[in-house]
């Protein structure tokens, strides 16, 4: 069964493609229930996006939650085995919007890799990743990080928990004057925080990044890292993607979960990201699965900027008629617009705050044009 783009709505169409992408590379739909025990989310409210969690009391007694995400979900009810299982959903989730501060259902949709994760799986989800993308708009950028890479610099520099802690948050933040107050007061080598404060400063396409990433890291625990990113780089370039990468090494996510490659994605018009994932074997092991995972979510709430700009009008014609008009007339008026390609909506008056194209009235000769908006 074919569907007809055009009657969806903005959010509804990038769904309808996501979705048929994801199918297309393989990924099977996972469904949950909108309802998980709170403690599955208590024991991980670092890796959540908000810890502002919806909560209520079962009928057992048991304390649920209205669920704020779907990758801890997938994780729980995952096996560890052989072989590599992809998963892609679209549910509803319950959080804080970005935009609005209040509690809303939102649509999400992501796809997971769970199990023996290898340079293929990686590069399959940083494509699917960039393709994602382009179906929401042609004018994006996918930003790519290796945390395996920063931890390896900054283990170099032989500080303790709480300096390491607030160096990955001065990354981050590409706060260059705090890593240099940091690295100071720790007593680190002036050359070792000269490391640090380029690959801070390293920003740019995998063309010009990554020589000069060789050459920093020479004689680093790094470069088996880099080695890796390289190659998988290489491959997403050759498929016609490479134009809109970028490596950016302040793109970091919690180390106590994640590890190797993470990414974040942006469209123009939209400020904050809206597509963010990487690895996350660190997560795995914490809930107790032997398996690797890799995946990401795009955040379809970050996009109501996007469509509230692209959408000028919510119909193409209001048609005008009165208690006197001829209902046949009517009808086959209405037909006739529609058959035509245009959205129509026939009204005694004029609807407040609807914003069409053109304002018809139907007389006894005919369709007449009483304004037009371009």
């Amino acid at each position: 069964m074919s569907i007809e783009e055009s009657v969806l709505k903005n959010d509804e169409r990038i769904l309808f493609r996501l979705r048929a992408l994801y199918r297309a590379h393989g990924y099977t739909q996972y469904k949950m229930s909108k309802f998980e025990e709170y403690d599955l989310y208590a024991r991980n409210k670092d890796f959540l996006i908000s810890d502002n969690v919806i909560t209520f009391t079962d009928t057992n007694g048991k304390l649920m939650a209205l669920k704020p995400d779907v990758t801890l979900s997938i994780i729980k009810n995952s096996k560890d085995g052989a072989g590599v299982r992809k998963v892609y959903y679209s549910e509803n989730v319950y959080r804080v919007s970005g935009n609005s501060r209040a509690y809303r259902e939102i649509m999400q949709t992501g796809l997971e890799c769970v199990g023996e994760i290898d340079d293929y799986a990686i590069t399959e989800v940083l494509m699917l990743a960039a393709n994602s993308l382009a179906r929401i708009s042609s004018d994006y950028v996918l930003d790519i990080s290796h945390l395996d890479i920063v931890a390896a610099v900054i283990d170099d520099l032989n500080v303790d928990g709480e300096t390491r802690k607030a160096l990955l948050a001065a990354v981050g933040e590409k706060n260059l004057h705090g890593i240099a107050e940091l690295t100071q007061k720790a007593g680190v080598a002036t050359e070792k925080a000269e490391v640090l404060r380029r690959l801070v400063m390293l920003q740019g396409s995998p063309e010009r990044v990554l020589p000069t990433l060789k050459e920093l890291l020479q004689g680093s625990k790094a470069l088996d890292a880099l080695d890796r990113l390289s190659r998988i780089i290489s491959t997403l370039c050759a498929s016609g993607c490479g134009e809109k990468l970028r490596i950016d090494f302040s793109v970091i996510n919690d180390m106590n979960y994640y590890n190797g490659i993470v990414f974040k994605g942006f469209v123009n018009g939209v400020p904050t990201g809206v597509l963010s994932g990487g690895q996350y074997d660190r997560l795995m092991r914490k809930m107790g699965k032997r398996s690797d995972a890799i995946g990401f979510a795009v955040y379809l709430d970050q996009l109501e900027r996007l469509y509230e700009d692209g959408v000028r009008f919510d119909v193409d014609a209001v048609l005008l008629y009165d208690k006197e008009t001829d209902l046949g007339a009517l009808m086959k008026a209405v037909e006739t617009l529609t058959a035509a390609g245009e959205s129509v909506t026939a009204q005694r008056e004029i609807p407040e705050k609807l914003r069409y194209k053109k304002l018809l009235q139907l007389t006894e000769s005919g369709v007449k044009i009483l304004e037009e908006n371009a």
